[in-house]
């Protein structure tokens, strides 16, 4: 343990230890809710993660309490997405100790990684050739178990500039799996006197991806074609693992009020393409998603990349990526 409070707290693991015989257990701190759910999956039954961004807040403009920075100083693993997401890490993360370990998941986890897209509201010719595809990213990271659920096929390796990529990488089940083996094979290295419950734990949580891949697949093939509009670009590890349709977006950026001319630019994004369904997120204001939307046929639902309203904790993903795929379902089929 570090930081201020590292001395007292190892005295009381301490003490817990010598009247009950336990280990100290690592401390691990993650970033955003989609990926703590994960990493409290694997550290089931062994420790419970501290989720650094929660409810209503956005990585994107987040600012770090004194809290938070204890937590940080005396975290032995730091799991995080990337700077594109999580800007407000990148010096902390520099300052951690010696023996804290950074899980960069973007660089290290060998997932698929999707450009940013751009271009207005994705016109056709930005939306299509090498911009749609997908490459791995991956640096020196660990040959072990961390790495062995390779569904992904062609992609190739290297490493990538920070903000090149859509951050939203959890969005993709295929992605989850390789969080949730990479996080296993970490917390094993870390921690080896728990590296059978990580590696179980590792292997349920697959299972129940897995099971949860299939069904969402299966709810959205019914209304894979019908057009849409988002209120920011953070979901297209789904559209693109589902085979969605989005058309654009309300604003180009999270953290950017969009202006006139590109209201006006969707308002007849929606007209040209024929969106069922445009859709706002729960950390911003709806009176944009009503302004494109007035005078329309296309419905208005709400989409939540981050689990906003839902419980912290290993059920979060689930949750979460059932929500969105019901309200896509919903909103989009009934607008047929």
């Amino acid at each position: 343990m570090r930081g201020a409070l590292g001395v007292g707290l190892a005295a009381a693991l301490s003490l817990a230890g010598g009247m009950g015989g336990a280990l100290a257990k690592p401390s691990v701190v993650v970033s955003v809710a989609p990926v703590h759910a994960l990493v409290a999956g694997v550290m089931a039954g062994v420790a419970e993660p501290k989720l650094l961004v929660s409810g209503g807040a956005s990585p994107h403009t987040y600012q770090l309490r004194p809290s938070d920075a204890r937590a940080l100083g005396d975290a032995d693993v730091v799991v995080w997405v990337g700077e594109g997401l999580e800007a407000f890490l990148v010096k902390p993360i520099e300052a951690l100790g010696q023996g804290a370990r950074s899980v960069e998941l973007s660089e290290d986890a060998d997932l698929v990684l999707l450009p940013n897209r751009e271009g207005g509201a994705w016109e056709p010719e930005d939306a299509g050739g090498e911009k749609h595809g997908h490459k791995h990213g991956h640096k020196n990271g660990h040959d072990h178990r961390a790495h062995k659920d390779h569904d992904h096929g062609k992609a190739a390796h290297g490493g990538h500039d920070h903000g090149a990529e859509d951050m939203h990488v959890w969005l993709d089940p295929g992605n989850a799996r390789r969080i949730v083996r990479h996080v296993a094979g970490v917390l094993s290295e870390v921690d080896p006197e728990n590296g059978v419950a990580y590696a179980a734990n590792a292997d349920r949580a697959v299972a129940r991806i897995d099971a949860l891949d299939a069904e969402l697949r299966s709810t959205l093939a019914p209304v894979r074609t019908a057009p849409y509009i988002v209120f920011h670009d953070a979901y297209q590890y789904l559209e693109h693992h589902y085979g969605l349709n989005a058309v654009g977006s309300v604003t180009i950026s999270a953290d950017q009020v969009p202006g006139a001319r590109r209201l006006l630019e969707i308002r007849r994004k929606i007209a040209d393409t024929g969106a069922r369904c445009v859709f706002s997120e729960p950390q911003f204001s709806p009176s944009l998603v009503a302004t494109v939307t007035e005078g329309s046929p296309a419905r208005v639902a709400q989409l939540d990349p981050l689990g906003a309203t839902l419980e912290p904790g290993a059920g979060l993903y689930e949750t979460l990526m059932r929500g969105l795929v019901a309200s896509l379902r919903t909103c989009l089929d009934s607008a047929g």
